[in-house]
């Protein structure tokens, strides 16, 4: 199982958060980081975007993942990035 051990061994996540951090985990580059857009998580894991966003808030509570905020040169956002832990 291997780096999925504490995951899945934690009772205080939900499924949802279980099955986010998974997805992240997957698309993690050599430095732990990834930058999928919320919409793109969502639509990859058949989720709506509320609960990709309460998951990751869950994630984020609960030490599981850093969430670093990005904008554009032009000052508007684009998608977060994700340190996973």
């Amino acid at each position: 199982m291997g780096y999925f051990d504490s995951i899945y061994a934690d009772d205080s996540l939900t499924h949802r958060a279980k099955a986010v951090y998974m997805y992240l985990e997957d698309r993690m580059d050599s430095e732990r980081k990834c930058w999928p857009g919320i919409k793109r998580i969502a639509a990859d894991l058949h989720l709506s975007r509320s609960t990709v966003k309460r998951a990751l808030k869950e994630l984020e509570q609960s030490g599981y993942l850093r969430r670093e905020r990005r904008s554009r040169e032009n000052g508007g956002d684009t998608s977060n990035l994700y340190l996973v832990k």
